[in-house]
């Protein structure tokens, strides 16, 4: 009576099946070094009274308990969220009625590649031309309208930076529209035009439904990116006027870097990307729930 051999965990691990483990290992440890390590230094930092300059010293998580008693980060965090709703909700609207409107036109792919093109523009150069263009001052548009105060204003300077954001990646969203767009089968679409639906049915009961994994992916990608808004504030308002566009992202930077409390400011960037990833996750499972 043969005895049947079950093959050991120490050969399934090295066989033919598993070979798809041992290509993926060099991404993995590029993932530690570049990632995982550094995120262990912050939080080690994190836990310290340190400028840069001067001997570390640590205190434990009496960075974090500031935080909690911390008024400008608490103004900051409401600026980021007033930030966010001023600019995710057109960027989804637009997003879709652009792709919608440019599906199988005959400069479709052209008029895509024109609203791409502000992302590929250098972001210095691009806020450069942006602020010589709407300088209430001196700029080119100031000589044709009148350009509001934004430089004198909370509210205009974060129209300004919210247009300039908009501008710059809304190419990005019109893609990922279009792109689920065409994995419609037409069939479809053409079936409930021919049990009688008109274009605003088929686009709520059909198109719509199906477009919502696309839509979740840039609310999610556009909550990650207004939390962590940080350049456009920095080149375009430098946190002006008055600290009303002071978002998150430059409340750390100038906590590390201008002021010098480089402990504090590891604290804020732990606190940040937990922040960052429970609006991700909470937004993520809710409209998971809803389809």
């Amino acid at each position: 009576m043969q005895r049947s051999v079950q093959p050991s965990k120490t050969r399934a691990w090295f066989g033919p099946r598993s070979s798809g483990q041992w290509f993926a290992l060099p991404a993995v440890l590029l993932l530690g070094v570049f990632l995982l390590y550094p995120f262990l230094d912050v939080l080690r930092f994190s836990t310290w009274d340190w400028s840069g300059l001067s001997a570390p010293k640590p205190i434990g998580l009496d960075n974090y308990r500031q935080i909690l008693q911390d008024p400008d980060f608490w103004k900051s965090l409401s600026t980021t969220l007033i930030f966010a709703l001023m600019s995710l909700p057109p960027f989804i609207l637009l997003s879709v009625l652009l792709a919608l409107a440019l599906e199988e036109q005959p400069y479709e792919r052209q008029i895509k590649a024109l609203l791409f093109l502000p992302g590929l523009v250098t972001l210095g150069g691009a806020a450069v031309a942006w602020y010589t263009l709407f300088s209430p001052e001196y700029g080119a548009l100031a000589a044709i309208v009148a350009v509001p105060r934004w430089d004198q204003n909370v509210f205009w300077a974060l129209v300004l930076v919210v247009l300039f954001t908009l501008w710059r990646n809304i190419g990005y969203g019109v893609l990922v529209v279009s792109a689920r767009l065409k994995a419609i089968p037409k069939a479809l679409q053409e079936a409930a035009a021919v049990d009688g639906a008109n274009p605003a049915q088929v686009f709520r009961y059909i198109t719509l439904p199906l477009l919502r994994p696309a839509i979740t992916f840039l609310i999610v990608i556009g909550t990650v990116l207004s939390i962590q808004s940080y350049t456009a504030v920095f080149l375009l308002t430098r946190g002006g006027p008055f600290g009303g566009t002071e978002v998150l992202g430059y409340y750390l930077y100038k906590t590390g870097f201008e002021i010098g409390r480089l402990g504090y400011a590891a604290a804020l960037t732990v606190v940040i990307l937990i922040t960052t990833l429970l609006f991700a996750l909470a937004q993520a499972r809710l409209l998971r729930e809803q389809r």
